[in-house]
């Protein structure tokens, strides 16, 4: 196996008390580009006095691959109100802004050193250092427009590892990207159960989802018009916003979809914020787009 360079170190910020005044910030905002895992919990709580230790250990091993935010709810009420906390400890692991994994109660130290791995892993800690070169070649090819040879070395990849995420979710994007959708569809449906939740994975879907919608898009210029005519006309702001993507201007598309989840957040069963997910599943977690899409998407929420 080939090692790339050195697991990444730990600094003074890596284990945090968090107020209501800086959540945002240290959590959800830091979570875009380092998993963020939140302790809730009290001074007055006996079982927390116990995970609490076990859960900075484990965080401090992965070396910065992962943070740590201890939210004292005695303290951040509106927070804990927020997130729905019932009962503590109560632990929550935010990845790009949003919750992804948790737990409530005192758990066996070895459940609370998996937990952390997953969380590690979800934030794209952990790879197959072996594979990393060929899976770069592989992505590089694929940004080129040469789908095909990329799809080869993706199969390749997993041939070595019949596991591993990020190819299994470049083998899938290789499809779509040569227009067989329905090849890129049998691929992710035959994805091992172990992987089928990975990141990699979730984020082929949502392009396979978006490249499904790009299918039957409307015109921009008559959907434009209509929203035009009537600004509260939600389902052809959506169609535009869908046809806003399917054009290229993924930027547009998630604006709309914001003035939809700022007029009426639970139109359509909360459809626009539904869309603005796919689409940032679908990005890179560092495009803008996505950064500040999220951003304001969470200013929205926790507002």
């Amino acid at each position: 196996m080939i090692e790339l360079g050195a697991a990444p170190q730990a600094d003074a910020t890596l284990i945090e008390d968090v107020t209501e005044a800086d959540f945002m910030a240290k959590v959800v905002e830091a979570s875009q580009t380092t998993p963020v895992i939140v302790d809730f919990w009290a001074p007055w709580c006996g079982p927390c006095k116990t995970m609490g230790p076990q859960l900075e250990a484990a965080v401090t091993a992965a070396k910065g691959a992962v943070r740590m935010a201890k939210v004292n709810v005695d303290e951040a009420q509106g927070i804990a109100g927020q997130m729905r906390i019932q009962s503590i400890p109560t632990v929550y692991a935010f990845w790009q802004g949003q919750p992804i994994d948790g737990f409530q109660g005192a758990v066996a130290e070895s459940e609370i050193k998996a937990f952390v791995e997953r969380v590690v892993q979800a934030g794209g800690g952990d790879a197959s250092g072996g594979l990393d070169e060929a899976l770069t070649a592989a992505e590089e090819m694929l940004e080129q427009g040469a789908a095909a040879d990329a799809a080869q070395i993706f199969g390749a990849i997993l041939g070595e590892d019949p596991n591993h995420a990020a190819a299994y979710g470049g083998m899938v994007r290789s499809h779509i990207a040569a227009g067989d959708l329905e090849q890129a569809e049998a691929v992710l449906n035959g994805a091992p159960a172990e992987i089928s939740k990975a990141p990699e994975l979730e984020a082929a879907h949502a392009q396979l989802e978006l490249a499904k919608q790009a299918e039957n898009a409307g015109p921009v210029s008559e959907l434009r018009a209509q929203v035009d005519a009537n600004p509260d006309d939600h389902q052809a702001r959506f169609d535009l916003a869908l046809a806003l993507h399917a054009s290229g201007d993924a930027e547009a598309a998630v604006a709309e979809l914001l003035d939809i989840f700022r007029r009426d957040r639970e139109w359509n069963d909360g459809a626009a914020k539904a869309q603005l997910f796919t689409i940032f599943e679908a990005l890179k977690p560092n495009d803008p787009v996505v950064l500040n899409g999220r951003r304001k998407l969470s200013s929205m929420i926790f507002a």
